[in-house]
């Protein structure tokens, strides 16, 4: 553990361009957990341990989206604690499978709950932590020994490895440890200079900063990892940070392959917020201004999600050019045409909807297609005759699907996809069909 902290400052040069300032990373993915967490978290073991917190063989148990996990685990090898780790079911598998392969005891709770649900992962740290004997619970969010840690140390590196020259620090923020602690040191050394904290949509920081209003609107489930809260963790020191940037999560994850593939800097998701969010506003720098950018962890926590084209792209996050049907049909062309007879009860349809999770079907008959149903349609037909469930498609069924080949231009499907026109079919060279939905337009869109 003594190979924690004097991270290098790595000059960035390609994903900046456009910025006047000086733009440093602080890698913290050489910390021996690879992570920024493997400072606060020895911090908070070993506090605890002075605090007379933590006995002999105690469990510790934490909430984390992984990385204060690692930390917590290498401490707890190296000083014979157990540990469980609680996270949500957003963080990545390759986290929760590190995790386990350093001893970890992990805990998987759904992310789309209130945090005072007994379902989310806040709740179940701490029920575990009263249900479990001789255990500490650490709760990073209100430790003080958290932002402590990056007082003591993350400050005062970046002051020296800038010899004092850093006018902005720009900083992801989640449980508010590092921006606090490091953005208080560096204000203390000279107040001029402005902490920007990254924030993202989903999470309630940029505008509790702004207007003092914790905005339960403002809270939805997001993709990105690591930063944004639903709470107000004690940790965050809104009174030193002096600006918040919302970035969005296909924005963070397109920046963070190209951190890797342009910087040759393997780091993880907040590091592209990171540098989406100072993208943004990179107008207001000047070539006088040096800017240090932390980047949190390791991009090996990530191989399966930002680094993984078929994930990306299935959240339309690959900007993909679509020029025909066939390039729309791509992501599910292995997949066979779903429909039903002229002749088939109203009933079977709604079952393949459900089991298919599709929204609309084509009605074949004799080797062509007469009509189709869609859901929304249907629905408001069964609220007035229930009893068209038992009733063949043919009695309730619209106008065929228009037809399509693959070589037709996006811009002339466009026109034919419209309020009674759910979808069109796609004629393949091979004689069978496929299709393209609304939600085929979109994510080209």
């Amino acid at each position: 553990m003594e190979t924690v902290g004097n991270t290098p400052l790595v000059k960035l040069n390609s994903v900046i361009k456009g910025c006047k300032a000086t733009v440093l990373a602080k890698i913290e993915t050489v910390n021996p957990g690879n992570s920024i967490k493997d400072r606060m978290a020895m911090k908070m073991i070993e506090d605890a341990e002075t605090q007379g917190l933590i006995k002999p063989g105690a469990t510790i148990i934490e909430g984390t989206s992984g990385n204060t996990g690692m930390g917590l685990a290498l401490g707890c090898i190296l000083k014979g604690y157990n540990l469980i780790c609680v996270l949500s079911d957003k963080q990545s598998k390759e986290k929760m499978d590190i995790l386990r392969a350093v001893g970890a005891e992990v805990v998987v709770c759904p992310t789309n709950v209130e945090p005072e649900d007994p379902r989310s992962y806040y709740s179940v740290s701490k029920r575990l932590a009263k249900e479990t004997p001789n255990s500490w619970y650490v709760n990073q969010y209100d430790n003080p020994s958290n932002a402590l840690a990056h007082y003591e140390q993350t400050g005062p590196e970046i002051w020296e490895q800038t010899e004092g020259e850093i006018t902005h620090l720009l900083v992801g923020v989640g449980t508010g440890g590092t921006i606090s602690g490091t953005g208080k040191y560096l204000k203390e050394q000279n107040p001029k200079i402005k902490n920007i904290g990254i924030d993202t949509y989903g999470s309630v920081f940029k505008k509790y900063h702004e207007t003092g209003i914790f905005d339960e609107n403002e809270i939805y489930s997001y993709i990105t990892e690591g930063i944004g809260e639903d709470i107000l963790p004690k940790n965050v020191d809104f009174s030193i940070i002096d600006h918040f940037e919302k970035v969005t999560d296909k924005d963070a994850a397109v920046m963070t392959r190209r951190i890797a593939r342009e910087e040759g800097i393997f780091v993880g998701n907040s590091a592209g917020s990171a540098i989406a969010g100072l993208m943004q506003i990179k107008d207001q720098f000047t070539e006088d201004d040096v800017i240090v950018v932390i980047f949190h962890d390791h991009g090996s926590r990530y191989v399966g999600k930002m680094f993984n084209d078929d994930w990306m792209r299935e959240r339309g996050f690959l900007d993909v050019e679509h020029k025909t049907a066939n390039d729309l049909i791509a992501n599910h062309i292995d997949k066979g045409l779903i429909q039903c007879a002229s002749e088939e009860l109203v009933s079977h349809a709604i079952a393949k909807m459900k089991d298919y999770s599709i929204s609309q079907i084509p009605i074949a008959r004799d080797g062509g297609f007469v009509g189709h149903v869609d859901d929304t349609k249907l629905f408001q037909q069964l609220l007035d005759k229930p009893e068209l469930l038992d009733t063949p498609l043919e009695s309730v069924m619209q106008k065929a699907l228009p037809i399509v080949k693959e070589d037709t231009k996006i811009d002339d499907i466009k026109g034919l996809i419209n309020q009674e026109t759910p979808a069109v079919l796609v004629e393949l060279k091979n004689g069978k069909f496929n299709i393209i939905t609304r939600y085929d337009m979109i994510n080209a869109l």
